[in-house]
């Protein structure tokens, strides 16, 4: 079975850039994925005898049956775009200003539909239902994948498991990583505003300076969390946003923070946003300012189900070899994928897309990100040769 999937995926991989290509000339936002979910939806339609549905607003789901069976899993592609103007000189450069497929979702989105392709042509050789799920909002809470969810993408038919896979261009091209367990970090979005009391500089005592204020909790929540922090979990709080609208002699009446709490442990989470209010509360409270304080829960952390994961890097060890599968290492990024690992047993792993020789080498989310596009070819082989070791066990 290897040999066929292999020379389908050789064969498809011309139609699968030029798929990809179509989607990268022509991204779209979070949620606004419109002209991608018809191009999608076309291209499923193209191939006979599946099931094509839309959800979620922009989202697709569909179905490739095998020739027997009742067993289901799935297959996910993230389909939008970044607010990011592309800088790459390339013959398909994004064509909308200021939007870019800057984190790999058009890879994601052709590399399924190439792997589609195979299955289909090979359904009479495996057993029970592929589900395909085309997704999107990944990049935009509440997440895409939780819209997904809630719409039923995930019953009548349940899936036993679910697979992910996502472009990683600091790994080169013919390498795939795994790894089991805790892989990627919650996020959750923190909005604070601290209020004092507004004034001339030079009339001290006469207003209560939120700048001094915020200087204050900035600098206590980095000391608890990043320097004498006795928690032995991954975290990482950050704030990349601090806006006081005064003058070299005016305090403003206000300052507004935001920034970012990850982690890699829900309970740790649930505590820190605690302690995150407790701080700030206290310190306000003895400066004599009040404050306004939002965190915005975003996506929990995503946790690979080790036995799926294992069978998952088992399929790629001799699909690709043993040297070319490698082990992740934990990432503080985090991904509305975990969303479905709460829900079903998954594995989310990575795909090597860099070329250093052809210097391919940007990471995601930056203007010059690319992928060297002969990994498609990996991309949609693996993720149909992974499919049909699970279907057929």
């Amino acid at each position: 079975m290897i040999e066929k999937i292999k020379e389908l995926a050789s064969k498809n991989l011309n139609e699968v850039i030029t798929l990809r290509r179509h989607l990268h000339r022509n991204p779209e936002l979070s949620f606004k994925e419109f002209k991608t979910s018809e191009y999608i939806f076309s291209a499923l339609n193209a191939l006979s005898d599946i099931v094509v549905k839309k959800i979620a607003g922009t989202g697709i789901i569909a179905y490739i049956k095998g020739n027997t069976g009742d067993k289901t899993i799935a297959l996910r592609a993230d389909m939008d775009a970044l607010p990011i103007n592309e800088k790459n000189e390339i013959t398909y450069k994004s064509e909308n200003a200021n939007v870019m497929h800057a984190c790999g979702h058009d890879a994601h989105m052709a590399s399924l539909l190439g792997t589609a392709m195979i299955l289909h042509k090979l359904r009479d050789y495996w057993s029970g239902t592929v589900e395909l799920i085309f997704q999107p909002g990944e990049e935009k809470l509440p997440g895409g994948a939780s819209v997904m969810i809630r719409e039923g993408a995930l019953t009548n038919p349940a899936p036993q498991a679910i697979y992910a896979q996502h472009v990683f261009p600091s790994l080169e091209i013919g390498k795939v990583g795994f790894r089991s367990g805790a892989y990627m970090a919650s996020c959750d979005e923190i909005y604070l505003t601290i209020l004092g009391k507004g004034g001339h500089a030079a009339m001290r005592g006469t207003y209560i300076n939120p700048i001094l204020i915020a200087s204050r909790v900035l600098t206590e929540l980095e000391n608890r969390f990043m320097i004498n922090t006795t928690n032995d979990i991954p975290a990482v709080l950050a704030f990349g946003k601090l806006e006081a609208q005064g003058a070299t002699n005016v305090i403003p009446q206000e300052v507004r923070i935001e920034g970012t709490f990850r982690t890699m442990n829900e309970e740790w989470r649930e505590h820190a946003h605690k302690i995150i209010r407790a701080t700030v509360a206290g310190i306000t409270d003895e400066m004599g300012g009040t404050f306004n304080l939002r965190i915005e829960k975003g996506y929990p952390t995503l946790v690979n189900n080790d036995e799926v994961t294992q069978s998952a890097r088992r399929a790629a060890e001799i699909y690709l070899g043993e040297n070319n599968v490698v082990t992740l290492e934990m990432s503080m990024t985090s991904e509305d994928f975990s969303f479905y690992t709460l829900k079903k047993p998954s594995c989310f792993y990575r795909l090597g897309t860099g070329n250093k020789t052809k210097g391919i080498v940007s990471g995601v989310h930056t203007p010059t990100f690319n992928i060297d596009e002969n990994s498609l070819e990996i991309g949609m082989g693996l993720m149909a040769y992974i499919a049909y070791c699970d279907l057929m066990r």
